[in-house]
């Protein structure tokens, strides 16, 4: 029974941040970006950014719950659960520290944030993988790995632009449609988180 009730919680979370998320393209001020270029944490530096703090940290808080989920389900080894801890450590670590503010010049909380960024964009797919593979005869299994697998894919632009750069002389940023690489990638993540909860349901439910 617990098992359910902190899936749900952690998908009711997950939901509620995707649609504060969404509401943050469509609402002014930060409707005037142009998502395509600008990455979802300048939203943090404009009037309405808590609204993107809180979407942050709701995700967090819903991925914590579904990892205790997979726990009491026993789907979470030690590697998945360092892979999710590290997704929401850097979750954290993107709110506290804010992206650098290029009317100010660059700080170092944005080079921190940029790493958060990073460490929260692989390791959430890894730890999932982490926790699939060797359980790859279940169906719930698969559709994590999937998942995991896409979210890789989306990050492989980004990684892309950073290698290519030295050649093309092309900044990185300017390579690709930054923001919408990385809505696409997080949009994959947040797909998978609410995989990983489907996934620790299902045993509840059998066991019930």
């Amino acid at each position: 029974m617990r098992d359910r009730i902190f899936a749900a919680a952690g998908v009711i979370c997950v939901v509620v941040a995707l649609l504060l998320f969404g509401v943050l393209h469509v609402v002014p001020p930060t409707a005037e970006l142009d998502w395509s270029r600008r990455t979802i944490s300048q939203y943090a530096l404009m009037e309405n950014g808590w609204a993107f703090d809180t979407a942050v940290l709701l995700l967090a808080t819903g991925s914590g719950a579904i990892l205790v989920a997979l726990l009491r389900a026993g789907l979470a080894g030690r590697g998945a659960v360092i892979g999710i801890l590290l997704w929401i450590a850097g979750l954290l670590g993107v709110v506290w520290f804010e992206k650098h503010n290029w009317s100010a010049g660059p700080s170092i909380s944005g080079d921190i944030h940029r790493v958060a960024s990073v460490v929260a964009f692989l390791s959430l797919p890894v730890g999932a993988l982490l926790a699939a593979l060797p359980r790859r005869d279940e169906r719930g299994a698969r559709l994590v790995a999937a998942g995991a697998v896409i979210a890789l894919l989306c990050f492989t632009p980004i990684l892309w632009a950073v290698l290519a750069e030295p050649w093309t002389g092309v900044r990185w940023w300017r390579a690709i449609p930054l923001g919408g690489v990385e809505r696409l990638l997080g949009l994959a993540e947040v797909i998978t988180v609410i995989l990983l909860a489907r996934w620790a349901w299902k045993p509840a439910l059998r066991r019930a």
